[in-house]
């Protein structure tokens, strides 16, 4: 019996414009600030490598792109094989981000455990990418 793919969801209230977090997202000095170092772009079919430490050099390609709006891509494609979005959204003074992790494929143990480990790990890459906002 296959289950549907899982899916980690989170969102966030940032003090910041929406020009702000989507340099935050889409500028490699910044992204390696926050959560992993790569030569992250906006631009549909660029292909990256994120520097994941331990878990290894995972790669990358974008596959949509509204500037400050959504930036998708493909993450851990010879492994994981998942998609994260980042969604951007307007909200009085600041940004809501949401954050949209999906394609776990719970009936693999690396992908029960990549999808445990990240439900845990996102909370807190965001409260950094919170951190490196306040600092710009």
């Amino acid at each position: 019996m296959t289950t549907e793919p899982a899916v980690i969801h989170c969102d966030q209230f940032l003090p910041h414009p929406p020009a702000a977090v989507w340099k935050a997202l889409t500028d490699p000095r910044l992204h390696a600030r926050w959560w992993a170092a790569g030569d992250v772009r906006a631009e549909v079919g660029h292909r990256f490598t994120l520097d994941m430490g331990p878990f290894g050099q995972q790669p990358c390609e974008v596959i949509a792109v509204e500037p400050d709006r959504l930036l998708r891509y493909s993450f851990a494609a010879t492994s994981l094989d998942t998609t994260i979005t980042w969604r951007l959204e307007p909200e009085g003074n600041g940004t809501r981000l949401f954050l949209e992790h999906a394609g776990f494929d719970l009936d693999s143990p690396m992908g029960k455990k990549a999808f445990d480990g990240m439900g845990h790990g996102w909370p807190s890459v965001l409260t950094r990418l919170a951190t490196v906002l306040g600092d710009l």
